[in-house]
């Protein structure tokens, strides 16, 4: 099976400018290819990933992967798929920005010394050296107005309206393409479905320039939107986006969003985030329709995708805290395990040594008064590092303290809060 072919069976392929001629491309020459993400925030998402590991994909095949980061058109905002315009930041945010991002896509894509070793370049390294007489002359006059305003990204924000700064974004990526085809022999760029038009319009300018015209070797490959069974959007959960920075979103967050896959979307999962093969992804789709209850399709995903974007270390960590919390096992857990498996539960710091088990849960919003405190206690809804504490005397003290820094309370079956000792 060719590699478009793979990417087919995986449901990763949109939409291709020349498949045929793609396909004879990638199988006569070591192609290079390029895809691009501008500093939106000061880290990726995992709705980046998709085009991320598809670079990854095409390593793997023995091409030479470019990931570009867009810290000049970081500076003006992409208007595809949106429909207001976006917030300009400043320029050192950006460049930040950007900075984190080449970081995070350093972990992710082969970078090194070799044929197929993948490179970054930041395209503010020449867009903010070229003059507003040099675009207009050397890029914007190979673009009719008509060409650019029936372009999706364009047209369908019209209506609301769109600045020109905007309206000019695909003019700065389409000389991303053109530069990266002069100077790296980069052939092919991929992106998003919403990229298409920014993706033909590099094409349209590498033709307009080059002196083979419309037989320069150049192609567009668009992944799909990734969408989930239940109607809700991809990557995002109660507590916002599902970050790559650790930070951000702690592994085991991370870990947990993908062990929680529906069953529906899991297989899909599988076969576009995963390097598992589609023979064994197969498997596991049998474990679903036969099994649903085991959820090994889910933990495989999980494993796999923690381990990816972080680390074996991690990917054992979030295991250990996932494992304890579903067996009660809280005292098995380090500081660091709790700092992490509990970074977004309610807390509150207790200063003195020891305190009354009632008024510490009053005090510490458990309960919303003594009387509902003594009725958790004697009913046997109080949990103390995972075991049940029904004694209306007990007094939390500094034993209580898990690696001398916190102790986790739980009220009922799931409501955890976290006592930091200080």
């Amino acid at each position: 099976m060719n590699l478009i072919d793979d990417l087919k069976s995986r449901g990763l392929v949109h939409q291709v400018t020349d498949e045929e001629g793609l396909e004879k491309h990638l199988a006569n020459d070591r192609v290079a290819l390029y895809c691009g993400f501008d500093p939106t925030a000061d880290s990726l998402h995992i709705g980046h990933l998709l085009p991320v590991l598809m670079l990854k994909r095409f390593q793997e095949a023995g091409h030479r992967p470019i990931a570009l980061v867009g810290g000049g058109t970081g500076l003006i905002g992409d208007p595809s798929g949106r429909n207001e315009e976006r917030q300009l930041n400043e320029e050192s945010v950006v460049i930040e920005w950007s900075n984190r991002i080449k970081d995070q896509l350093s972990k992710l894509i082969d970078f090194e010394d070799s044929e197929s070793g993948a490179i970054v370049v930041n395209n503010y390294d020449w867009l903010s050296k070229m003059s507003v007489i040099d675009l207009l002359r050397d890029v914007g006059k190979h673009f009719s107005v008509n060409y650019m305003l029936a372009k999706e990204s364009v047209e369908s924000r019209i209506e609301n309206g769109i600045s020109f700064t905007e309206f000019t974004y695909m003019l700065l990526q389409s000389l991303d393409f053109l530069r990266l085809h002069q100077q790296e022999n980069c052939t092919l760029q991929i992106g998003g479905s919403d990229q298409w038009g920014n993706v033909t319009a590099g094409l349209e300018l590498i033709r307009r320039t080059s002196e083979q015209g419309d037989s320069a070797k150049a192609f567009g490959l668009t992944v799909p939107l990734i969408t989930k069974a239940d109607g809700s959007k991809f990557g995002k959960t109660a507590g916002g986006a599902i970050w790559l920075d650790e930070e951000k979103t702690t592994p085991y967050e991370f870990y947990q969003f993908w062990l929680n896959t529906d069953d529906r979307d899991v297989v899909k999962f599988l076969k576009s985030f995963t390097f598992l093969s589609l023979d064994e992804i197969a498997e596991l789709e049998k474990e679903v329709q036969e099994r649903p209850e085991e959820r090994k399709a889910q933990r495989r995903l999980a494993e796999e995708m923690t381990k990816m974007v972080h680390d074996e270390e991690a990917l054992k960590q979030a295991i250990r805290i996932s494992d304890a919390l579903f067996n009660g096992e809280i005292k098995s857990l380090n500081k660091a395990d709790i700092a992490s498996g509990f970074k977004d539960v309610p807390s509150f710091e207790m200063s003195e040594s020891e305190k009354g088990l009632i008024d510490l849960l009053v005090e510490a919003g458990i309960s919303s008064s003594k009387r509902q405190a003594r009725e958790d206690v004697q009913n046997g809804a109080i949990y103390i590092n995972g075991d049940r504490q029904q004694d209306l005397k007990y007094v939390v003290d500094q034993e209580d303290a898990l690696d001398d820094a916190f102790t986790v309370i739980r009220r009922g079956k799931k409501k955890y809060f976290l006592i930091r000792h200080v």
